[in-house]
């Protein structure tokens, strides 16, 4: 591999490598908060680039490595095809982009993180998967984002379904976009935080190598969950990370579209990815709506969880072929 990375102890240049910073502004897989309105996730690069966070790692060493825009919103409800999502097109459109800048980024060398944005770039990041060496995936969410045409007939919105698009449960536009689907083997596959009323926790526990809900987090901690995960048989070959800030608990994060209480405070998150993120080859970050915080106040909590959590991001991946 070519490589930009963090100069090693003995000056060769040689060393963990270099986080890039990969804005992906998507609000595409959201229902709308309210009608005529579009959700405010799309704000969210630029909220935490104001609360800091860029200052921050690029500090630290990591690189800029631009922005993926997507396509104009469109609220379709009733009007879309039966069997689409809403946005359909656009987020085809967008996964192919941003995968492609995700392939770009770990062809140099390169950690990338992306900034979104809503859950539906976990697409973007399976195709990317896929394309370039594969792997599995650690899917930390307040919920199990599970819903699809086999258990709903209220499916249509792909930020709650991305978990199931993502192995494979879902339309096969969006579940097997050129042909890549599977982007993700479920027993390579491991969910975190979702709530314990979560009505497809079943469903994901049955059919995922892990399971672990948020209180189990909240019981025993982040450091051993996150042993649990590095642990897990099919996540050695490395694993895309894909956090969705609604893991938190309302009382430290409301800024979110579907906010529920049971979650994890900051610092068990902070612990919990500190212990994962070092084997993960990339990971994304997602659902933060600056539209919620009007005061910045969350920006900034989101800004510590990724300058705590995720600074050491990459930097035990296993190399791919």
């Amino acid at each position: 591999m070519t490589s930009n990375r963090r100069t090693g102890d003995d000056g060769t240049g040689e060393g963990d490598p270099v986080i890039a910073l990969i804005s992906a502004p998507s609000n595409l897989g959201l229902r709308p908060p309210q009608p005529g309105a579009v959700p405010g996730t799309a704000k969210a690069p630029e909220a935490l680039r104001e609360a800091g966070l860029h200052e921050v790692l690029i500090g630290r060493g990591a690189v800029d490595w631009g922005a993926v825009l997507p396509g104009r919103y469109v609220d379709d409800e009733g009007r879309r095809a039966a069997g689409t999502v809403r946005n359909q097109g656009a987020i085809i459109y967008h996964a192919r982009l941003l995968a492609r800048r995700i392939v770009e980024a770990r062809a140099a060398g390169l950690a990338p993180l992306v900034l979104g944005g809503d859950c539906s770039l976990l697409m973007a990041a399976g195709m990317a998967s896929k394309v370039s060496g594969g792997g599995g995936l650690v899917h930390v969410d307040g919920h199990t984002d599970f819903r699809h045409p086999g258990n709903s007939d209220a499916y249509g919105s792909l930020a709650g379904e991305d978990l199931a698009a993502a192995i494979g449960h879902h339309v096969p536009e969006i579940a097997d976009i050129d042909g890549l689907g599977p982007y993700f083997e479920a027993d390579a596959t491991a969910h975190v935080g979702c709530r314990r009323e979560d009505e497809y926790v079943s469903e994901v526990s049955a059919l995922v190598a892990l399971t672990i809900p948020a209180d189990r987090v909240i019981l025993h901690g982040g450091v051993r969950a996150a042993a649990q995960i590095v642990a897990t048989p099919g996540l050695e070959r490395g694993f895309w990370l894909q956090v969705d800030v609604d893991v938190l608990d309302p009382e430290h994060m409301p800024a979110v579209d579907s906010p529920d209480p049971g979650g994890l405070a900051p610092d068990e998150l902070i612990a919990l990815l500190r212990g994962i993120a070092p084997r993960a080859w990339g990971a994304s970050v997602t659902v933060f709506d600056p539209d919620l915080d009007p005061e910045g106040a969350y920006a900034e909590t989101v800004a510590r969880v990724i300058e705590e959590g995720l600074g050491e991001l990459g930097t035990e991946a296993v190399e791919r072929d």
